[in-house]
């Protein structure tokens, strides 16, 4: 990945050298501090390391110094572009409006920014938990074997192979149209008169005509999802606006035996019929976004963690109908999990490889496919992803927006494209402390670029700097 604000070599001399420089043209000394970044190659699907002990250097949040924005490169700029708490996913409405789910606030945030000039018209709730709750779900059935309820983010010692692991459950009926409510929204999309949006339980729908500023009613809840462990239900529509598709990750760090709706991708038609998993083993998914020109979903995907600071390889790749890609039972392929060598040989071979490896921990959230036309042609298709930022390695990966050239639909090498959220990398064993932490990503329809930071409670917005006004 690209060096943005370190160097490798004499560190303590460039920082004197870039201090010097920042204070003559009146940048503070604590802005320059504040804005550090750490480099860590692009993995190699043939060049993995064996497992090793796991890390834990989770990092701690700080208050964002005074005039500092993040890092983009030569040719664009940056700036704040909206303060709300705790937003995530990002989409447009069908007259432009902004809409921004916040699972911090239980609601769904909408801004009007009609001649994109970066002041709003208007803005306000949507839609929120308290005029919306979500009715109750039933109690999750028990354990197979009466094993313990998984854990997440937990620093694990080596895990002894599994004997006889199980395949996963099927789920009972899920769908269940009747009320519903809100319960830490995420994924947002609109189709056919409704804004669909993704609950940690359950997929509904509002009615919407443009213009709405505020829920007409309640929602209708179309489908029931499992709950626990990772929360996040991402969702996006073919083109023709007839499959929905739902990113749903998995309960556990790495369990066996869990529902087949987990660490899948599933397939519905917008009334929430014919639900069916499209792919699978894909531990925890949770962008989702369409390949340009085409109906090609893409994920980027959480890997599992607890295998050393370089396993495993986070990754964004397209989904195959029917594909399989290796969770719990392996990982980038055929690469078994410790836990589980020689288990389903069939199904591990025949794992795919994700497209594009991420620095293992990264913790991809949001990608987007540029469409646009302000930025210079190198972006034309290409993907941006949002890395929320590791807690399970020694030297922190993350805390970013990269991007992959995407040409003739094949993905090229990571770079780095919004960087400079940490205080300290944690490179000389200090905690890691960050002002900002990149999720969503959206293209604006006047060609920007749009970051939402839920640890810095804001928006932010590149442009081109040749770019007509507003982006």
């Amino acid at each position: 990945m690209t060096v943005v604000a370190r160097t490798t070599r004499h560190p303590r001399a460039w920082v004197r050298f870039a201090l010097g420089c920042l204070m003559s043209v009146g940048v503070t000394s604590e802005v320059v501090v504040a804005q550090q970044n750490t480099v860590h190659p692009q993995p190699r699907a043939d060049g993995l390391p064996s497992p090793s002990p796991a890390t834990a250097n989770g990092s701690q949040r700080m208050l964002r110094p005074e005039g500092a924005v993040p890092i983009v490169p030569a040719g664009f700029s940056v700036t704040s572009y909206a303060e709300l708490r705790g937003p995530r996913m990002m989409t447009y409405a069908p007259n432009g409006d902004l809409f921004v789910s916040s699972p911090t606030t239980n609601s769904i945030q909408v801004l009007r920014d009609a001649d994109n000039d970066g002041v709003f018209e208007a803005r306000g709730v949507f839609a929120d938990g308290e005029t919306w709750p979500a009715p109750a779900q039933p109690t999750p059935p028990a354990r197979a074997g009466g094993r313990p309820a998984p854990r997440l983010g937990v620093l694990e010692g080596p895990q002894a192979l599994v004997a006889d692991p199980l395949a996963c459950t099927p789920p009972p009926d899920y769908l269940r149209r009747g009320p519903g409510g809100l319960r830490l929204p995420f994924g947002l999309a609109f189709a056919d008169g409704y804004l669909y949006v993704g609950n940690t339980d359950s997929l509904v729908r509002f009615e919407y005509q443009n213009g709405d500023m505020a829920a007409r009613g309640a929602p209708e809840k179309l489908l029931e999802l499992p709950t626990g462990g990772h929360s996040s239900r991402n969702i996006v529509f073919n083109r023709a606006g007839t499959q929905l598709y739902i990113a749903v990750g998995s309960a556990s760090n790495s369990d066996d035996g869990e529902d087949c709706r987990r660490a899948a991708i599933l397939e519905v038609d917008p009334d929430g019929t014919s639900a069916r998993v499209y792919g699978s083993g894909i531990r925890n998914p949770v962008g989702l976004a369409l390949q340009p020109g085409t109906d090609v979903v893409w994920t980027a995907t959480n890997e599992r963690d607890n295998l050393g600071d370089d396993l495993v390889p986070d990754y964004v790749t397209s989904v195959e109908d029917g594909g399989f890609y290796g969770w719990p039972y392996s990982y980038i392929g055929d690469h078994y999990d410790p836990k589980f060598v020689g288990a389903f040989p069939d199904l591990v071979d025949r794992a795919i490889v994700p497209d594009v490896l991420l620095p293992a921990h990264s913790a991809p959230l949001g990608i987007t496919f540029y469409t646009g036309t302000e930025f210079p042609e190198k972006y034309r298709d290409g993907g941006f992803v949002a890395l929320h930022g590791s807690w399970n390695r020694t030297v922190p990966t993350g805390f970013r927006v990269a991007f992959f050239p995407l040409v003739n639909g094949r993905p090229g090498p990571l770079e780095d494209f919004l960087t400079g959220f940490l205080a300290s990398t944690g490179q000389d064993g200090t905690q890691v402390r960050q002002w900002g932490r990149p999720v969503g990503v959206v293209v604006s329809p006047a060609g920007g670029l749009l970051v939402s930071d839920d640890s810095g409670n804001r928006i932010w917005k590149v442009t081109a700097n040749d770019a007509r006004s507003g982006g």
